[in-house]
């Protein structure tokens, strides 16, 4: 048996074992907005619900533990007592892992992973219009357990408002647990889907994806291209620049022959399957080749 105390490690080792340990986790899409108005949206899978009488939510918007700083959801709590919670499903994992991107403050991440925001109905941050169920919620209470880095901070929410797709319910009127087709994270990369099993997602956090605002119109407006696809096309750095178009194309005649076509719907189909293989670099090479 592998035994230790957790002063045996760094944080972030730590951490790491923990998150392997505790999960698969529920996600807490968390959508907030500063004292100006300013949206903000992003993840966490420190989430659970903790009562139905009141209906109460807490998630935990951690201190980073490489340099002890706050995350904007977590300082537009403190100012605005109000967030909504928006369940992912699997139509969105992509999209919801590029909004955990660090972007910088005030850059709105519903316009960068591609999302719509919708207007809720009793408190001001906006809701994820694609997400099956959405939960409108007051915050409070906030109990910070630490003050360094990777020290927890747990949002008290009572939900005021849900909002529930009727495509995900059954007969009775209750959720479909096999149409809501729920995710959730477990350690490193890697995250469940509820009705088949696990997936890797490669986090975002390293490098700051272009999102899906700077994409191309015929590509965000894609027929073809789902919200998935899009946000492994925006969580890329940069787009390629024309030389390694040319070179692409040079060495995959067939994609060649087929931009010639220029029959957009298939040039799409082909992109797809490049980010089925997780191979955005080429797909975007592709995709802007036509």
């Amino acid at each position: 048996m592998f035994s230790f105390e957790p002063k045996d490690f760094t944080v972030g080792k730590l951490h790491q074992y923990l998150l392997g340990a505790v999960g698969p986790r529920p996600i807490a899409f968390a959508s907030t907005i500063d004292e100006d108005g300013n949206p903000n949206l992003s993840p966490f899978s420190f989430f659970n619900v903790f009562g139905a009488n009141p209906p109460v939510l807490i998630f935990s918007p951690a201190r980073r533990g490489r340099d002890n700083t706050t995350k904007h959801t977590f300082e537009n709590a403190k100012k605005v007592d109000e967030v909504v919670i928006n369940i992912v499903n699997y139509d969105i994992v992509q999209q919801m892992s590029l909004s955990s991107t660090e972007y910088a403050e005030g850059v709105n991440e519903f316009e960068k992973s591609g999302l719509t925001m919708l207007k809720s109905d009793l408190v001001k941050p906006f809701r994820v219009a694609e997400s099956p169920v959405q939960m409108e919620c007051k915050i409070k209470e906030i109990i910070e357990t630490g003050t360094e880095g990777g020290a927890g901070n747990l949002v008290i929410c009572h939900v005021v408002k849900m909002h529930i797709k009727e495509e995900i319910l059954d007969e009775n009127g209750y959720i479909d647990q096999h149409k809501i087709d729920q995710v959730a994270r477990m350690g490193g990369n890697w995250y469940t889907r509820a009705i088949s099993g696990m997936f890797e997602v490669p986090k975002p956090l390293s490098t700051l994806g272009i999102g899906v605002d700077a994409m191309p119109a015929n590509v965000k407006n894609s027929s073809i291209l789902t919200g998935n696809d899009l946000g492994k096309l925006g969580n890329v750095e940069s787009l390629p620049e024309n030389g390694s178009i040319e070179e692409f194309l040079k060495n995959n005649p067939e994609d060649a022959d087929l931009v010639k076509t220029g029959d957009t719907e298939k040039i799409h189909k082909k992109a797809q399957l490049y980010l089925e293989e997780d191979k955005p670099e080429d797909a975007w090479k592709l995709l802007l080749a036509n």
